[in-house]
């Protein structure tokens, strides 16, 4: 049974930085977010959309997460944590699809309502484990790898060479844009990937494994990132190896950094996901969850691929 209290009319938001440790149990009921990282923009924007609605609606936030997206044991013993401490409901951005379902269980079996955001849990995983979650917010990333699929089609006419690099292998957000991407590559013959490499999200990695990408393969046409941080390293790669040809670049996630390059000529396009959206209905719904309202088992998030011209057309500065 999910358990239901009065709430307190005063606003008291806590946001817990990576590192932060505290083992005192909380005494009024409180949502805990649990995100990949802060050390990304994307997340970051999560954040501030979580804690405008935490303030709204006049309810304790704590909001924690791992210093790199790939410590997936790292977020396992934030969950954990936050069980012992008996928050009253959990939002997490799951590092892991699958490694992640112990803690969900942990969760169950103190009667924690958890709402899983942006990326899905492994549902065979979970079916095994017993374990269960209310809802997903998130938008659909299959679609977005298709959207940018097919961007990078009409750009080369249906005839070149690609490049990829990947997020973590066998995550659940990275293996649907890659494959979103693929079902559009499918329909245009005379495109080839010659390299799909994994960058594991990050800004640096993606710099390197798209350079080294570059020297292996000097003609390539186009890249595809399945995040902006990846393809921000590789627009440096790019910088840095004076490539003699324009290499089209589209990432994911529409990210501030990513808009302003956009906008410079240095990437073409990338696919948005609206995370402040993502991040203010999972506090929206956790909040009812804890009043022990029903909710929907899916909250879309709506997706769309961002380019130069819709920037200049929005008037945006950035």
């Amino acid at each position: 049974m999910i358990r239901a209290w009065t709430f307190p009319t005063l606003l008291s938001v806590l946001v817990v930085l990576p590192g932060c440790r505290k083992s005192e149990q909380i005494d009024k009921p409180t949502i805990a977010f649990v995100m990949k990282t802060l050390n990304n923009p994307f997340f970051i924007d999560m954040r501030k959309g979580a804690e405008a609605e935490a303030q709204r609606l006049g309810v304790s936030l704590i909001v924690q997460a791992a210093e790199r997206e790939v410590d997936v044991e790292k977020q396992m013993q934030i969950v954990e944590n936050l069980i012992q401490r008996k928050v009253s409901a959990l939002c997490i951005t799951p590092s892991g699809s699958r490694e992640i379902v112990p803690a969900i269980r942990k969760a169950n079996e103190a009667n924690i309502p958890v709402l899983i955001v942006d990326t899905r849990v492994d549902q065979k995983a979970l079916a095994e484990a017993g374990a269960t979650t209310l809802s997903f917010i998130g938008s659909d990333n299959k679609d977005g790898g298709r959207i940018a699929g097919e961007f990078i089609v009409a750009q080369l006419n249906g005839k070149g060479s690609i490049a990829v690099l990947e997020g973590i292998p066998g995550h659940e957000t990275g293996d649907d844009r890659l494959h979103g991407l693929r079902l559009a590559l499918d329909q245009a013959k005379g495109i080839k990937i010659v390299a799909s490499q994994t960058a594991n999200w990050e800004r640096d990695q993606g710099f390197n494994v798209f350079q080294n990408i570059l020297q292996a393969h000097p003609d390539v046409q186009a890249l595809f990132a399945c995040n902006d941080m990846m393809a921000l390293g590789a627009i440096e790669a790019i910088s840095a190896a004076q490539s003699k040809h324009k290499i089209i670049v589209v990432g994911f996630d529409a990210i501030d950094d990513s808009r302003r390059a956009i906008l410079k000529g240095e990437m073409s396009a990338s696919v948005a996901q609206h995370p402040e959206e993502m991040g203010s209905l999972a506090v929206e719904h956790a909040y009812k969850a804890m009043k022990g309202e029903r909710i929907p088992l899916e909250i879309p998030i709506r997706i769309e691929l961002v380019k130069k011209e819709d920037l200049l057309g929005q008037g945006s500065n950035k």
